[in-house]
């Protein structure tokens, strides 16, 4: 009764002030419902733009990856990372797989894979003052190695005249029966394959505080550097022999290496490997000069391996005792190898390589067929190289091996090359621009 009563004593002023109350809440909550719904819109409206951005960035990372491949001439590795991609539809993916398949067309094989030259050095002198510092190892470094100043000009000179790096297996390879087979070598005009190596990268113990890099290792974002140790005694990082250098140089130039191919280091095991005391045979627990830290040394050597690997660097046995693989008996040869499997190639990995040391060689020019060859050949060596600079080329494929003449970059044939007594490196690089003012003879050979 009192609710019906209520409404006839409120005054039309009353009832006009409830009714603006209860417009102004239901005006209040709408307001709020919109400004939920606009603030979940706005959510939403960011949320695919960051998806967007994303994908953007995905597509050009994308891009970029396959721009390398294709600037290292792998075509095809080019394409398939594209068309198998979440982009394979897109329009720009689609304009760049066509542009590189018509790239691809303008390729030519290499017409002589027999006509194909190898360089190699040894660990590249950091500080010349240090190396060469009339001690009774100064003529050894100067005849047999090469400073940093001048590896980089050479490889800057190698490049300007169209080399790429290739590896041994880019020339030749055993086909399903074993039978050696040489490989085609696509490349643009102009540009000629080159195989690159270093021998004993160890980084022995004779050459400490001589001005060589200390080790290879990984710095803070797993890239391959040296360990240096400078004048003060600080050890410091950075690109101080060959390896980080060309990995470097192959960044900012990646048409000098044929499908991410670098190299190849050759190793011995006896002062361990990579700068890492690693021998179980010299520094293990019942060794004169153990290493206590041996196994943590061991793990290092194989990390950096594993790293150099991906980046394109091949291993190969060079004895594990630095041993003229010509003059040594059968038998000293085995137990060499047996050694070096046990101790290195559980670091670096198994290897179809052995480039002999002291540019030895197991028998003459003629194709292989001794006993060492035999042996050889059943440990897993498909791959030999040795040293002759009397040419620029010498390669030999027999049905089940192929072998490969190297040429030594350092101070004796720059020498020659500066007294006229051998030109074997004019096609290379101009030695008269490369040769370091700081060695001992350049006074009397740079005019």
């Amino acid at each position: 009764m009192i609710r019906h009563t209520v409404l006839p004593y409120l005054t039309k002023g009353a009832i006009l002030f409830f009714m603006l109350i209860f417009i102004a809440g239901c005006a209040a909550k709408d307001a709020q419902h919109s400004s939920a719904s606009s603030s979940l819109v706005k959510k939403e409206q960011m949320k695919k733009e960051q998806m967007k951005k994303e994908q953007r960035k995905q597509k050009e990372q994308l891009l970029t990856n396959a721009e390398v491949s294709a600037r290292q001439y792998d075509y095809q590795k080019a394409i398939n990372l594209l068309g198998q991609s979440d982009f394979s539809k897109d329009k720009d993916v689609q304009s760049t797989i066509h542009e590189y398949k018509n790239q691809e067309k303008k390729l030519a094989v290499w017409p002589d894979n027999y006509k194909i030259p190898h360089l190699f050095f040894h660990s590249l002198i950091v500080n010349p003052s240090r190396a060469f510092d009339g001690d009774n190892k100064t003529q050894g470094y100067e005849d047999y190695m090469v400073t940093i100043n001048e590896f980089k000009k050479m490889i800057n000179q190698l490049y300007e005249r169209g080399f790429v790096l290739v590896n041994l297996q880019d020339i030749a390879k055993p086909d399903k029966k074993g039978k050696m087979v040489y490989q085609d070598i696509k490349l643009p005009a102009g540009k000629k394959p080159l195989v690159l190596s270093q021998d004993d990268v160890s980084y022995y113990e004779y050459m400490k505080n001589d001005g060589f890099a200390k080790n290879l290792t990984l710095d803070a974002n797993g890239n391959v550097t040296n360990t240096y140790v400078n004048e003060k005694g600080e050890s410091v990082q950075g690109a101080y022999d060959l390896v980080p250098i060309v990995d470097n140089f192959v960044k900012n130039h990646p048409d000098f290496s044929y499908k991410g191919h670098k190299g190849m280091i050759a190793l011995t095991g006896y002062n361990g490997v990579l700068g890492y005391r690693t021998s179980e045979s010299d520094y293990g627990p019942n060794s004169e000069n153990p290493n206590p830290n041996i196994k943590k040394d061991q793990q290092q050597a194989k990390k950096v391996a594993d790293a150099m690997k991906r980046e394109g660097w091949k291993f190969a046995s060079h004895t594990w005792g630095h041993l003229d693989a010509k003059k040594v008996t059968l038998c000293h040869l085995e137990k060499d190898t047996t050694k070096w499997k046990k101790e290195v190639e559980p670091i670096v990995g198994p290897t179809d390589t052995i480039i002999f040391a002291f540019g030895s060689d197991i028998q003459d020019w003629k194709p292989y067929s001794n006993d060492k060859y035999q042996y050889l050949k059943s440990q897993g060596f498909h791959y030999y190289a040795n040293v002759d600079a009397t040419k620029t080329y010498w390669s030999q494929s027999g049905p089940d091996y192929y072998r490969q003449a190297r040429i030594n970059v350092d101070g004796l044939r720059m020498s020659e090359a500066l007294t006229g007594r051998n030109n074997v490196l004019k096609q290379f690089f101009n030695v008269n621009q490369i040769f370091d003012p700081l060695r001992p003879a350049a006074k009397k050979l740079i005019h």
